[in-house]
């Protein structure tokens, strides 16, 4: 008996997976940005601080220092601008940075100003526990100073503001001594405090009556 049905026929055109090309992953566009004010190179000229971004790319990156900032390239950007107008441009740059330094020094000076205190204070006659103040005007997280000290004297540690609504890190017991040292040791997240800036200040308990 023969079958008399359709026949199917199958194209040769048409390509199995594997034949397939695969599409090209794309790779992710590199960015560079400066270390100084960590706009990209092009963009420096937009911050407050030129000459140093200028300084960091001739030594990291002198091919792009050349491409953005050497004679012909600055000739080529301010050719089309009028002397006055590029007298302007010069005056008003070098008073921007002139205003960024100054107010960076400020900064400075007010933070070697500052102290951290590192309190003992005596909760009954058996009981301490150790109050630092300060560290936030040197940079420091207090959240992740507490966990570390936390799990450096495996005891409690937290953030509490003090009597004088200001936040501070308060660790249950007298640690005083042993932060002290992590301080001046630069350890963990206490790095970049200056130890001449930090006193040591004991705190009893006031007796009744006084």
């Amino acid at each position: 008996m023969t079958n008399d049905g359709p026949i199917s026929h199958v194209s040769t055109d048409i390509m199995s997976s594997s034949d397939q090309q695969e599409p090209q992953a794309v790779r992710p566009l590199e960015i560079l940005y400066c270390q100084i004010c960590t706009f990209p190179p092009e963009y420096c000229e937009f911050g407050s601080s030129l000459t140093r971004c200028k300084e960091w790319l001739q030594g990291a990156h002198s091919q792009l220092f050349d491409k953005y900032y050497s004679d012909e390239a600055l000739q080529s950007k301010i050719g089309t601008l009028s002397l006055e107008a590029q007298a302007k441009l010069e005056k008003d740059t070098a008073k921007k940075e002139a205003k960024a330094e100054a107010k960076a020094d400020a900064a400075l000076k007010k933070k070697m100003a500052s102290q951290v205190s590192i309190k003992r204070i005596e909760r009954n006659k058996r009981k301490h526990v150790t109050a630092i103040h300060g560290l936030e005007a040197f940079d420091i997280e207090l959240k992740k100073a507490a966990k570390f000290l936390a799990q450096k004297f495996a005891t409690g540690a937290s953030v509490t503001k003090n009597a004088q609504g200001q936040d501070e890190i308060v660790v249950q017991g007298d640690v005083s001594d042993d932060v002290m040292e992590l301080i001046e040791s630069g350890a963990g997240p206490l790095k970049g405090v200056p130890a001449d800036n930090v006193v040591i200040v004991e705190e009893k308990k006031k007796k009744a009556g006084e």
